[in-house]
Parts: C-alpha cells; structure tokens; sequence
C-alpha cells in the first residue's frame, strides 16, 4: 500500500503542468526516462514478434501509462510531459534526420536519386492537393467545414507526410537494397518536402494573392529545397576540412567527435535561423561528413560516431512514439472538441480514404514513368533485388514492389501531429472547437495507421518478399545496381593511342548514344572522377578504385 501510494504522488506530480517548479520537471523527466528504459526493454523482448515493432510498443506503452495517469488524477491530468513541437522539431527530430543521412548507403540512394526525389517530392504535392481538394469537398458533407483556405492546404502538408519506421525494420537492406533504398530515400526526402511546403503554405496570404497561388507555393518549395540543401553540403565540407587540415586526432579523438556531433547540429539550428529547411539542411550535412569527414578521423572515431549517432537517433525515435502515446490521452484537448461521435468518424473516415488514395495517385504512376524513362541498357524496373525473374512473371514482379512502397507509406507518425500542433494550437493549447477536432482527428489517424497498418506490415511484406531472396543474396553483390566500372565513359577513350578522325567520330557516336540511354551512370562515373580528382584531396576521403 506504502509504494503504491507513493506512486500515486509520484504520478500526481509528474502530471502537473509544470508551473510548480523545478522539483515537478525533475519528477517529470525522472518518470519519463523510466518509462523509456521500460519501452527499450519491452522492445528487446519482441524483436522477433512478427506482428509488433519497436515503434507499435512505445506508443502501446506510451497509452498504457497515459490512461494510469488519468486514473491516479482522477481524470485531471492524462500525461506526464505536453507535447511541444518547438521541443520536437528543435532537439528530438535533428539527431533522428542527421543520423539518416550519416548512415546512408550513398551509392544506392543516389543511383536511385530521380525515383526518389520524384516520390519523394511530386509525390508530396500530388497526395497534398488530393487531401486539400478531398477535405474541402468532403468536410462540409459531414457537418464540418468551418476551416480557412490556409487551413485546408495546410491539411495537405500534414497528412502527406509519412513515416515508414515500421517498414524499414521489416525490409533487409542487405536482401534488398533497391527497395529499400527507395523506402527510405522517400521517408527522408518526404519528410523534409512535407516541412517546406507546410511553411510555405504558413507564409501565405490569401487575401493579398488573386492569382498565382500555385506558383508561388511551388518557387518558395524550391528556394527553401535548394538553399537548404547548399547549406548542409557546405557546412558538411567544412567540417571536413577543418579536421582534415587540423588533425584532431593526434590530440583527443573526443574532439573530433565532438566536433563532427556541433557542427551537424549547428547546421539544423542555423537553417532554422535562416527560415530555411533544417531536416534538409542537416539530412545533406550527413551525407558530407559521412562521405568525407568521417575519413578524416582516427578509426576509434570512426566507431565512436558511427554508434553514438545511431543511439542517439533510436533513442529519438522511441522517445518521439511514447511521448505521441502518452499525449494522445490528453484530456483537455477531447474536452474542447464540440463535434459528435458521427461526425468525429467521418472525418477520420475521409482522412484516412484521402491517405490511401492520395499514395495511389503517385505511387504507381511514377512507378510506370520511372521504368519507362531507363534506357533498355539500364533498366531496373522497380521489383525486388534479388527476385528470381525466371520464375516470376514480369507483371506480379512490378505488382509486389508497388505495393510495399505504396503500403510504406500509409503510416503516419511525429512530424504530422507536429505541424498539426504548430498549425492548430498555440504552444500545444487550443480553445478553439474546430481546431481541437483536427487535433484528435490528426492523433486518432496516426493511432490507427500506426497500430493497424504496423501490426499488418511484417505479414504483408513477409508474404512480398519472395522466399528465394535470402539464397539468391548471397551470389549478388548489394552493389550490383551501382554502376559497372567496365562502363565506358562518354568522350573519353580507353585507349590512349587511339587517332584518326574517324575512329575519334564514331567513339564519340558511340560515347553520345551511351550517355543518352545511360545517363545516371554517366553522371554518376563524372561525378566518381571529378571526386577522386578535385574533392578527395581537399576534404578527405578514401579514393574510389
């Protein structure tokens, strides 16, 4: 009786909101890094569940704890911390991003960079107009419409953003790194096109714009897509040099850690104090420090970082769905929200039709357009890696692989509740009836497509993969999609005694067609000597053979 009424008070004052003082956030923060310890064990024991993941456990713990709080307050306080998305996007969302970028399979994403800039990115407008469109229409016929234009393509912001966690911990990049470099290559890059477009959306003024709405949404995108982007390859390359020119190493390997971890986090803070795009920013710094920097220090630096980066950015991850979980329960927010039980399904309902269709309307399509743009010389239609295509029909080869990256897409998480906070709350409270009804609807749909859709994920794409592919990957290289180094590059010739005009005309010809029908792996090889010959020696980096 003694310990359970000690945790009670416990309880009771890690719900307060936090006005008492600094003993309540001691006991807040106290409670809630136990409940993390918690969920990171509970994680560990159902790794080989097939049907939960680390992400479903933390927001089902994450409820569990919401819902005793709300007991033990008796119905005054249903969390322990509020969510705050100025806490989100500023210190849990960068490591996460960084981490992203840092261990990236550079020669896979790239080789794969126009399929995924073009999930990645039109895919965002595309399942964003859908959402505005569909919640424009469809709102008012269940009895709720009263939003605002900016509202309503905010909606479209926020609910094309994904969240694929729970299928990246099911694909084996190892079995499948075609695949799975698309997955994730689009989560990183939708995630980041999510954010942009939301603020550009943000700075509208739709009474002041009559015309050219549109395309002043789209040049705002691009502005902030490509000064964010020059910003973290420039930063990543600075850091290079500086521990380049410097060598840390010779001194203390912790400074070259340290230096690699500020400059990564600086490069997210400093794109935020610009107005620009710090998931982009600090996504681009990754790739750099990782392609360049990270050769630069000495090798117990190189494990250090690698590790310290990838702890840090599950340990964001597992914070980010228990603390969804444990807000989600929050009393106040239900309360404010004045629309019925019928309406309340309906809008949950068109939501999460508007989601499904809105990955159709991109996902295959772009599939199609993606295949049909290689060159029949390079064509890597988009399938398995290792699929057994002798005994698979080409159309039930392109049919799986549509499907898993349609279905990765389905899951919402953080970053939406996030913009929905920052769009429809002020500091993580409203008043307002029709914005408390976007934020449960917004809770409610990351619930179910996080619960439904993640529990569904390891069966689904257990019974995709095809059973050969384990047996098939150990004969095939992971790099094998990259491009072939017995590849000829255009204008160049292999045979340095080569003359006569006509044997120059008809390799540059023949050079020409290439490039033509091969033009990411032409780009790709310019890049691989301009690297080798300008870059490697200025900034660091092993040379490519």
């Amino acid at each position: 009786m003694a310990a359970a009424a000690w945790w009670e008070t416990l309880v009771v004052a890690a719900a307060a909101d936090g006005t008492g003082g600094s003993s309540t956030t001691v006991v807040s923060i106290c409670m809630f890094t136990t409940v993390l310890c918690l969920c990171l064990v509970a994680g560990h024991l159902l790794e080989e569940n097939k049907w939960v993941n680390e992400s479903i456990t933390a927001l089902v713990i994450g409820c569990i704890i919401g819902v005793i709080v709300f007991l033990l307050t008796k119905g005054k306080h249903s969390h322990i911390l509020r969510f705050d998305e100025q806490l989100f996007f500023i210190y849990v969302l960068p490591p996460i991003i960084f981490n992203a970028g840092f261990q990236v399979k550079k020669k896979q994403f790239f080789h794969n960079f126009m399929t995924i800039m073009s999930f990645g990115v039109f895919g965002v407008f595309i399942s964003g107009a859908i959402v505005s469109a569909g919640c424009y229409w469809l709102f008012p016929k269940v009895g709720f419409g009263e939003l605002g234009a900016v509202d309503y393509l905010a909606l479209g912001a926020i609910f094309s953003s994904t969240d694929t966690v729970c299928t990246l911990q099911v694909i084996n990049q190892d079995e499948t790194p075609r695949l799975y470099s698309l997955v994730f290559g689009e989560g990183v890059v939708n995630d980041a096109t999510a954010v942009v477009l939301f603020n550009a959306i943000k700075d509208l003024d739709i009474s002041r714009l009559k015309g050219g709405v549109v395309l002043k949404v789209i040049f705002d995108f691009l502005y902030l897509f490509a000064t964010s982007t020059v910003l973290g390859i420039s930063i990543g390359l600075v850091t290079a040099y500086v521990l380049k020119a410097l060598y840390f190493g010779r001194h203390s390997t912790d400074r070259e850690v340290a230096l690699m971890a500020l400059m990564a986090y600086l490069s997210y803070m400093l794109a935020e104090l610009l107005e620009l795009s710090g998931i982009l920013t600090v996504f681009f710094c990754g790739i750099v420090m990782s392609h360049y920097a990270w050769h630069n220090v000495t090798e117990s630096s190189r494990i250090t970082t690698k590790h310290i980066f990838a702890t840090l950015s599950f340990i964001a991850e597992t914070f980010i769905f228990l603390y969804v979980g444990m807000d989600a329960l929050d009393i106040d927010k239900w309360r404010t929200s004045k629309e019925s039980f019928k309406t309340s399904i309906g809008i949950f309902g068109i939501l999460i039709l508007l989601i499904l269709l809105g990955r159709v309307a991109f996902v295959f399509p772009i599939s199609i357009l993606s295949n049909i743009m290689s060159g029949s010389s390079e064509r890597t239609p988009i399938t398995f890696k290792h699929q057994n295509v002798n005994e698979m029909t080409p159309s039930k080869i392109f049919t799986h692989a549509k499907v898993v990256i349609w279905w990765a897409g389905l899951m919402r998480g953080a970053v939406s509740i996030a913009l929905a906070y920052n769009q429809f709350t002020f500091s993580g409270v409203t008043s307002d009836p029709v914005h408390a009804t976007i934020i449960t609807s917004t809770i409610i749909v990351v619930f179910f497509t996080t619960l439904v859709f993640g529990f569904l994920t390891r069966p689904l794409i257990s019974g995709m993969l095809p059973h050969q592919s384990r047996a098939l990957s150990r004969g095939h290289s992971t790099g094998s999609n990259s491009p072939k180094d017995d590849f000829t590059l255009p204008f160049l010739s292999g045979d340095e005694g080569a003359s006569g005009s006509g044997i120059v005309l008809e390799q540059a010809k023949r050079s020409l067609s290439m490039m033509l029908e091969r033009p990411v792996h032409t780009v790709h090889i310019y890049w691989r000597k301009f690297d080798d010959r300008f870059m490697r020696p200025i900034f660091g980096g092993p040379r490519s053979h």
